[in-house]
């Protein structure tokens, strides 16, 4: 099953993204305060950032953060899956492509694209995206830390 964060998920969330940004498919580390951020502002109803956890058998098996934007490229909304993370014990039991079919019946009459990064190393997420209809997109990216 998969839902939208709640209040009670902040622990299970926080634990999971410190996971998340300690696995070898990770290029960086991340301060620990961003991922506090990050739940307090989904918590508080932000048009921008949507949090999902994933559960299994009652038991919370990971989470997807998503970035709602607009691009003038697709002309209209599109949705960065900006981390999707199954907890180890529970890879392999269809709860990534259960998130996955979550977001896109959430956000299929009003997305125009579903857009994600992913490191060529993490070849079994490659290996997924593809197989649900992610292509490449043959963009380098640049950013500006301003933190």
């Amino acid at each position: 099953m998969v839902r939208y964060f709640e209040q009670k998920d902040r622990e299970a969330f926080l634990a999971m993204a410190k996971k998340f940004y300690t696995m070898p498919a990770v290029l960086h580390e991340v301060d620990p305060v961003f991922f506090e951020n990050t739940f307090e502002e989904i918590m508080k109803g932000s048009p921008y950032a949507v949090g999902l956890i994933a559960e299994y058998n009652g038991e919370v098996a990971g989470y997807a953060l998503l970035s709602l934007t607009w691009s003038n490229e697709v002309g209209g909304m599109v949705v960065l899956i900006e981390e999707a993370y199954v907890e180890e014990e529970f890879r392999s039991c269809g709860i990534g492509k259960e998130i996955f079919s979550f977001i896109r019946s959430e956000f299929d009459s009003r997305a125009k694209r579903y857009r994600l990064e992913v490191t060529k190393e993490n070849t079994r997420a490659v290996k997924l995206y593809r197989a649900l209809g992610y292509t490449d997109l043959d963009y380098g990216q640049m950013i500006l830390d301003r933190v």
